[in-house]
C-alpha cells in the first residue's frame, strides 16, 4: 500500500474527524520502551488485575474498576484497567466519552475506529467498512486515546500471528452517566456497581456477519505513529529486529539527536472493498466468455454531496481521467520494473497500470464521452448506472477491464473496477501466478482510490 511520511517535531498524532458530527479520535504516541517492556508489562499488570477486588473478565477485555464514581461530592468520573489480549476483542462502542493511556506489547497495536451510525448500519452493513480507519502503534510504546461517545472501536495486535498481547491501558470515563443510557444502566452507575462489560454495545450482528465474510477484503486508511523511523521502512525493520541489544546504545544516541518523530499515512480517504464476482449487470460477464482465468472486482462507495452534481456518465468521465491524472507512484514504479523485464520479450508496455493501460491506445475503434478509447459501454436510461470495457490482446494473456459508476442515491455512488484475464499460453499462467496476490492487494485498490481522489477534486468534465 503506498504510503507518504512526513517528519514531526513533537509527540506523532493521528486525529480522525467524525463525518456523523461528533467528537474526533485522537491518538497520540508518547514513547518507545526497551525491546520485550510491553509484553512483559502487560503481564505483570493482567496478573495484579486479576487480583483486583473488582477484577472482570469479560468481551475477551479483562479489565478491573480501579476508582469510582462519587456522586455525593460532585464527582462523575472513574478510571479502569484493561487487558487486550493476542486475539484482541470485538468491535463494541460506549455512549459516554473515553480518554486512555496505554502500553502496547511487544508485537505492536492496530487501533480500529468507525463512526458509522446506527440508521446507516440499519441501512447497509457494509457502510461500517467505509467509515472505517485504523491507527497503527509500534511495539513497546506508551500512547493515549481520546474519542467521543458512540465511536465503534476494536483494538487487536498489529501481526495477529505473532503471540504478543494488543495492549494494556488505563481508561478515565470523564462522565460515567453520560451519552444515551437506559435508566437501568444509570441506576447501576449511580449505586458505583457499573463495570466496562456492562457499558459496552456489541456490534449489530448484521454488520459483524458483513465483517466476517470472507469475500469482503477491506483495504482500510491507516495511519501509522512510529517515533525512531517511518512505518515500514528499512530502518525500521532493523530498530524492531535489534532494539534490545542496542538499547544502551541508542539511549546515548538519543541525548545528540533532534527530538522527533514521523506519521505514516496511507490508504487515502476512501476504504476499498473486494467483491467475490461481479454484479449481475456488469458488463464483464459478457467478457471472454470462453473462460479466465483470473477475475476480481473492487468497489469503493463515496457519500459525499458533491456525488449528486452529475449524472453517472460525468462521473464515469472524471473517473476514467483520474487512472490518466492520478496514478499511485508506487504502481508507476512497478509498471517501469515491468516495463524493462518483458520488453526484449516483446510483450506490450505502458507506464498505466494494466487494468486501465488502454486508456492510453490510439485505437480508431469506439470511444467514451467523446475521447477515452473503449471495447465496449453501456449507459442505463436514467444515467444513474454508466460502464465501459477496457483491455487488450497480448502474446501470453487477453485481458478485460470493467469501469463503473453506479449511483446509489442522493450524494451516494459506488465507483467500481474489475478485471478478467484470459492465459493463451504456458508463460500467461506463470505470469498471473506472478502477480496476482500484489495485484489484488495493492495495484487495483490503489488505482481505483486515486482515480476516485482526482475525480472529487476537480469538476466533472463535459464533453
Amino acid at each position: 500500500m503506498q504510503s507518504q511520511a512526513r517528519a514531526v517535531a513533537t509527540f506523532p498524532s493521528a486525529r480522525l474527524p467524525s463525518r456523523s458530527g461528533g467528537l474526533p479520535v485522537e491518538v497520540t504516541l508518547i514513547s518507545q520502551m526497551g525491546h520485550g517492556a510491553g509484553d512483559q508489562l502487560v503481564a505483570s499488570a493482567a496478573a495484579r488485575q486479576q487480583a483486583h477486588q473488582d477484577f472482570v473478565d469479560a468481551l475477551d477485555e479483562p479489565s478491573a474498576k480501579l476508582g469510582g464514581t462519587d456522586f455525593d461530592h460532585g464527582d462523575a468520573t472513574s478510571l479502569y484497567s484493561f487487558v487486550v489480549g493476542a486475539k484482541g476483542h470485538p468491535f463494541h462502542r460506549h455512549a459516554g466519552h473515553r480518554v486512555f493511556t496505554a502500553v502496547s506489547g511487544s508485537g505492536g497495536a492496530r487501533l480500529r475506529f468507525s463512526d458509522a451510525t446506527p440508521d446507516q448500519l440499519a441501512n447497509d452493513p457494509g457502510s461500517f467498512a467505509g467509515a472505517l480507519r485504523h491507527v497503527d502503534i509500534p511495539p513497546d510504546c506508551l500512547f493515549s486515546v481520546r474519542f467521543g461517545g458512540d465511536t465503534w472501536h476494536q483494538f487487536v495486535p498489529l501481526h495477529p500471528q505473532g503471540g504478543h498481547p494488543a495492549l494494556f491501558a488505563l481508561s478515565c470515563h470523564t462522565n460515567e452517566l453520560g451519552g444515551n443510557l437506559s435508566p437501568a444502566v444509570q441506576q447501576q452507575i449511580r449505586t458505583n456497581a457499573a463495570t466496562i462489560p456492562s457499558l459496552t454495545e456489541l456490534l449489530p450482528p448484521t454488520v459483524q456477519q458483513w465483517l466476517d465474510d470472507a469475500s469482503h477484503r477491506l483495504d482500510v486508511p491507516t495511519i501509522a505513529l512510529s517515533l525512531d523511523a517511518p512505518a515500514g521502512s528499512l530502518h525500521g525493520w532493523m530498530c524492531r529486529v535489534f532494539r534490545g541489544a542496542a538499547g544502551r546504545a541508542r539511549s546515548a544516541w538519543v541525548r545528540h539527536r533532534r527530538a522527533g518523530g514521523f506519521a505514516a499515512e496511507r490508504g487515502g480517504r476512501y476504504t476499498v472493498v473486494q467483491l467475490a464476482e461481479p454484479a449481475r449487470d456488469s458488463l464483464l460477464r459478457t467478457q471472454l466468455q470462453a473462460g479466465h482465468h483470473h477475475q476480481d472486482m473492487f468497489a469503493l462507495v463515496i457519500d459525499d454531496v458533491r456525488a449528486s452534481r452529475a449524472g453517472a456518465t460525468e462521473w464515469l468521465a472524471a473517473l476514467l481521467e483520474g487512472f490518466l491524472a492520478n496514478p499511485p507512484t508506487g504502481v508507476s514504479y512497478l509498471m517501469a520494473l515491468r516495463n524493462v523485464l518483458v520488453k526484449p520479450l516483446g510483450l506490450r508496455t505502458s507506464p498505466l497500470g494494466c487494468p486501465v493501460s488502454s486508456l492510453l491506445g490510439t485505437s480508431a475503434g469506439p470511444t467514451f464521452f467523446e475521447r477515452f478509447p473503449v471495447i465496449d459501454q453501456r449507459i442505463d436510461a436514467n444515467d444513474t448506472f454508466a460502464q465501459v470495457i477496457l483491455g487488450a490482446d497480448d502474446k501470453h494473456l487477453r485481458f478485460r477491464s470493467c469501469v463503473a459508476v453506479r449511483k446509489l442515491g442522493p450524494g451516494r455512488i459506488e465507483l467500481s473496477l474489475g478485471t478478467r484475464v484470459a492465459c493463451t499460453n504456458l508463460f500467461g499462467h506463470a505470469y498471473m501466478a506472478a502477480i496476482d496476490r500484489l495485484h489484488r492487494s495493492y495495484i487495483s485498490p490503489a488505482m481505483l482510490r486515486g482515480a476516485a481522489e482526482h475525480a472529487l477534486r476537480v469538476p466533472t468534465p463535459t464533453a
